[in-house]
């Protein structure tokens, strides 16, 4: 925070009030991790082919990113647009149950450089954040080609999305795999509302794959957390 030196000093409540605007975004220097919310059969095939699957976007139920991609699949004259969605936020309820509702949701943490150092062997495949703007800054000039696939409007940017996307002008394709390390996981956390002992058998599941004995993997305890209610007990 610059505070003119010359300045009075804060008392409390104003430093809380100066605080309290900084969003949490603006203190983090650097994102590290990207959050991949998706479903366990998803999370099996990723672990047993150590890869990521892209997707065609032509049915996500947000029509206008849809509508966007599909610009940009006819503007470049591709054959072939798929993608594959992430986020930079922090765990969210928002994420569980919009991205990954449900007992058999699955978070997978990836630590973002060594993802993005195996996605760029890839020449076709583009990874971005996306970028969240207002009806009025779009509408007054032109949005460039390559910047169409990576749009949104601001009442989504709490998503905090990171994309991938995959471009062919020849090959007709309804997935794209990227094959990755198990080193670029950090963590794999099952869905809140799994139950403690079906969570149990997963984890000894999702272990038993070839490689995988060694991965860090949770239940979420964003919905029912011990620590949080015993506070309810403080006197």
């Amino acid at each position: 925070l610059n505070v003119d030196q010359h300045a009075p000093a804060l008392n409390t409540v104003g430093l809380a009030r100066v605080l309290w605007s900084v969003k949490i975004e603006d203190l983090v220097m650097e994102i590290t991790v990207l959050r991949r919310y998706t479903s366990l059969p998803s999370a099996i095939h990723m672990l047993r082919y150590r890869c990521l699957t892209l997707l065609d976007p032509a049915s996500w139920p947000d029509r206008n990113d849809a509508h966007f991609l599909a610009a940009y699949k006819s503007r470049v004259s591709a054959t072939s647009v798929l993608a594959l969605c992430f986020t930079e936020a922090f765990e969210t309820y928002h994420h569980w149950q919009v991205f990954s509702p449900g007992r058999d949701g699955v978070c997978i943490e990836f630590d973002k450089e060594k993802l993005l150092e195996e996605i760029a062997h890839d020449p076709s495949v583009i990874a971005r954040p996306v970028a969240y703007k207002k009806i009025t800054e779009i509408t007054t000039h032109p949005i460039a080609d390559a910047d169409l696939p990576f749009l949104k409007r601001v009442p989504y940017q709490d998503e905090r999305e990171f994309r991938l996307l995959y471009t062919s002008p020849e090959l007709h394709r309804e997935t794209r795999e990227i094959e990755i390390a198990l080193d670029s996981i950090l963590r794999i956390t099952l869905s809140p509302w799994m139950p403690e002992t079906l969570a149990e058998a997963v984890k000894e599941t999702l272990k038993d794959i070839d490689g995988c004995g060694e991965l860090k993997i949770y239940r979420s305890t964003l919905i029912e957390n011990e620590r949080w209610k015993n506070a309810a007990a403080i006197e």
